[in-house]
């Protein structure tokens, strides 16, 4: 009998949630574009990292090694029976590729490994364990822009282009206003150098870019009188004598400008349309001249000691910054990089730029000047999440670029005339990175299995810790705060209490991440002060340029706002606003908060500290023999119940044929249940249909529960009668007083499934055995074993009872420590 719930909310709920566990389903299917034509696969994930390793040429140029497409082969055994087994639920990866020579081509399919595949709750299964890859938060590649104030008052502006990988950039202002390069945090050169070694070869070049730079021919005196005022860009040779007269960079005034029409008879001049006198002061200390000694003084830094050539150093500057192998941006550090230094390069342009060098300098001139924006690095705009497939996809690149070395070295090896490309690779290169993986990652974890609420939480974990990320010790109080722009995008509320505070949390429940990896959540649009029906997903950096009302802001029945001024959000302010002046609006009021908190009534009557230990202890609660739904609910629990997988639920509709304990069959689609199985916290899997036969159903409906769930509906406790009073000092402090009734009626009643094993393994002295007879053990305290020495199955066996009977053999005298 379903439960009829009835709404008490004071707001409707007009924008349906998105799936809970999007964020690890739709990312590994994104990497994996399994139901993608191959001809049609688009450059990302896999498909990407296989495109960025292949071709591979031969020393000589005469054979080149392609890859042409892959393919995923069929799973061995399901994700029930890999469990059952503890088989690893995965699929053969096979790579085809082509090697071709002046004379043929040889086109074949080589396995690669074998591929963990995502369940359809979004955990693998390996070695017969469910384990989850927690999603990373870390800090978005990009430019970012910081300032430092000196002992002496003065602030010092710096820049930092962090790549997704590959030697970082940074430009800083020193006190005296000349500006430095910083390559890899330690290397330091003038800018102006680093940018003649990309290509800025003259002083012309340099101040064309940043000032622009105009010839001016000098008709009569006051031509030349109209420029006071002006920088002047480069020498000036007298007319008279041919002398040079180093006037660069000195501004024009009355004086020199008599002197230079009348004494010297200068008719043309070169002046600098605006004064950047940064620019000004660099150029001035830097004595290079051209490309090459910029490039020399470059590799003289990074290599000390190493004989320096142009074509040497040419090199180093293409494989550390132009080198898409080396140093990549990613599509996320280029769309950072155009959007704060406002360019318009094509986001498939991986490398740096000499332009986005000038650009990025220009911005870190105009904050100098009070102009611009500094950068918050804990602001959401600019930390994004690494989910499971860019995770997968970064390990790829680790095997791949080990099977390319050992490619190349075969290349080198073989006579190529009469060998197949399978001989070339070695998949173990691939697969062992892979497993390694799963197996050992710090972002692969053990799935919580407690409760489907615990397993939920788990699949939906943001850690800033993990490989790239941060270490406990080394992150500050900054790092683990609330910060404004967690609002609708990360709990404030979920995360743990012990030394991983802040660092590890729990995505807002209308979250979503979007192709760059940045965190949105859906605001509904207002315009001319009326909610329209319309709603748009905003990440953090876009959302600051907006005022957003909540969403319990009175509204007429229209649309339209019924007060002239709304209590707003805007950036980290709380503004009053004419209700014409607001832009978008939220869409429920439980954006803000994450599952496990959402599903506590009251929760804004709370107090911060309890509501985060109650968000926590939730996911702690066993499933009980006999659920019960909350008589008090929050509108979560049928969500968080259908999403979490505890529940099977229809894929279509249809009518039910028949109902066993153990599978459903509606139409001609079988259901298959889960009976008595263990989870990974030793608690009891075991689903219950709630359907009968001749019933009607329809597509997305819970048919049966799982553990922790009642009529589809997540139930974690009892409702039981509370008293809040005294009992003769029983009841002091923490403790608590249960009636007996509790006990007699099973009413937290738990059952729980825990595996023992033995070894009986071979020893030098002999081998051990399995047996019921044991030396000096009574036979009572053998009753439950069966002839083999194995405890019987059905026997009831308390703490301390023998379950397995093993004998080891032992030396007749004991061997002395020599």
């Amino acid at each position: 009998m379903a439960i009829k719930r009835k709404n008490y909310a004071k707001l409707p709920e007009l924008f349906e949630m998105p799936n809970l566990l999007d964020v690890q389903v739709r990312s590994y299917d994104d990497f994996l574009q399994t139901d993608v034509p191959k001809a049609k696969r688009e450059k990302r994930g896999l498909e990407e990292v296989f495109h960025e390793f292949f071709p591979i040429e031969s020393p000589d140029g005469e054979y080149k090694l392609e890859y042409v497409n892959y393919s995923l082969g069929k799973p061995k055994y399901d994700d029930f029976e890999s469990l059952r087994l503890g088989m690893t639920f995965a699929v053969p990866l096979k790579l085809k590729i082509r090697l071709r020579g002046k004379k043929d081509i040889k086109e074949q399919e080589v396995y690669l490994g074998e591929l963990p595949l995502m369940t359809r709750t979004g955990t693998f299964i390996v070695n017969g364990d469910e384990r989850v890859i927690v999603s990373q938060l870390h800090r978005s590649p990009g430019v970012s822009f910081e300032e430092e104030t000196h002992p002496n008052g003065k602030k010092l502006f710096s820049s930092r282009v962090i790549p997704y990988r590959g030697s970082w950039i940074e430009f800083e202002f020193d006190v005296n206003d000349c500006l430095h390069a910083v390559i890899d945090r330690r290397k330091k050169v003038l800018a102006t150098v680093l940018l003649r070694a990309m290509g800025y070869s003259t002083d012309s070049d340099i101040l064309d870019a940043f000032c622009g730079i105009d010839t001016k021919t000098l008709k009569e005196k006051q031509d030349l009188k109209d420029l006071i005022g002006h920088t002047i860009a480069a020498d000036i040779v007298d007319e008279k004598d041919g002398e040079t007269l180093n006037l660069k960079y000195k501004k024009l005034d009355r004086e020199l400008a008599e002197e230079l029409w009348d004494k010297h008879r200068v008719r043309s001049i070169q002046i600098l349309r605006q004064a950047s006198p940064e620019i000004e002061n660099t150029l001035q200390k830097d004595h290079l001249k051209s490309r090459d000694e910029a490039l020399i003084d470059v590799y003289r830094k990074l290599r000390p000691g190493d004989p320096a050539t142009v074509e040497s150093a040419q090199n180093l500057v293409n494989r550390l910054f132009f080198d898409p192998k080396r140093y990549d941006l990613g599509r996320v550090g280029r769309y950072i990089i155009n959007r704060k230094v406002d360019l318009n390069l094509p986001l498939d342009q991986r490398t740096i730029t000499p332009q986005d060098l000038v650009a990025i300098i220009k911005y870190l001139i105009k904050l100098k000047n009070g102009e611009g924006q500094l950068d918050d690095i804990d602001h959401l705009g600019n930390r994004r999440i690494r989910t499971v497939g860019e995770l997968l996809q970064n390990q790829f690149r680790i095997g791949l670029a080990r099977l390319e070395r050992s490619i190349r070295e075969r290349l080198s090896i073989y006579d190529l005339e009469n060998i197949m490309p399978h001989n070339l690779i070695n998949s173990k290169l691939v697969s062992s990175v892979i497993r390694d993986f799963f197996g050992r990652s710090q972002l692969s974890q053990f799935m919580d299995q407690t409760n489907p609420l615990a397993e939920m939480t788990h699949k939906r974990r943001l850690s800033a810790l993990g490989p790239g990320g941060l270490s406990r010790e080394r992150a500050g109080f900054e790092v683990r705060d609330v910060h404004h722009s967690h609002y609708g995008r990360i709990c404030p509320i979920e995360t743990p209490e012990g030394p991983n505070i802040g660092l590890i949390a729990s995505l807002s429940t209308y979250a979503c991440i979007n192709e760059f990896g940045f965190i949105e959540t859906p605001y509904r649009k207002v315009e001319k002060g009326r909610a329209t029906e319309k709603t748009e997903y905003l990440s953090a950096d876009i959302e600051d340029k907006f005022i957003i009302a909540q969403a319990n802001a009175k509204l007429e029945s229209s649309g339209r706002f019924a007060e002239s001024d709304i209590l707003c959000r805007h950036k980290g302010d709380f503004p009053l606003v004419p209700r014409e002046k607001v832009d978008y609006m939220d869409v429920s009021p439980r954006q803000l908060v994450s599952i496990a908190a959402s599903l506590i009534p009251f929760l804004e009557h709370d107090d911060a500290n309890r509501a985060l230990m109650g968000s926590n202890m939730q996911r702690q609660a066993v499933p009980l023999m006999v659920t019960e739904s909350p008589l008090i609910a929050t509108g979560m629990e049928y969500r968080a119940a259908k999403d979490s997988g505890a529940v099977v639920v229809a894929e279509e509709e249809g009518t039910v044929k028949s109902v066993q304990a153990d599978e459903i069959v509606i139409g001609d689609k079988i259901y298959k249940l889960r009976k008595f199985m263990r989870s990974n916290a030793d608690t009891c899997v075991n689903q219950r249909p709630i359907v009968k036969v001749g019933q009607k159903i329809k597509k997305g409906e819970v048919i049966a529960d799982g553990p922790g769930t009642s009529e589809g509906e997540l139930a974690l406790g009892k409702n039981v009668l509370v008293a809040f009073m005294p009992w003769r000092g029983y009841n002091f402090e923490d403790a608590i007083i249960i009636s007996e009734r509790l006990i007699k009626e099973d009413l937290y009643t738990s059952l729980h499934i825990e595996e023992f094993e033995s070894e009986a393994r071979d020893t030098r002295l002999g081998n051990e055995e399995v047996t019921r007879d044991i030396p000096n053990v009574s036979e009572d305290a053998l009753k439950n074993l069966d002839e083999h020495g194995i405890v019987r199955i059905g026997a009831e066996v308390e703490p301390g009872d023998v379950l397995v009977g093993k004998v080891t053999p032992k030396s007749e005298t004991e061997l002395s420590p020599e």
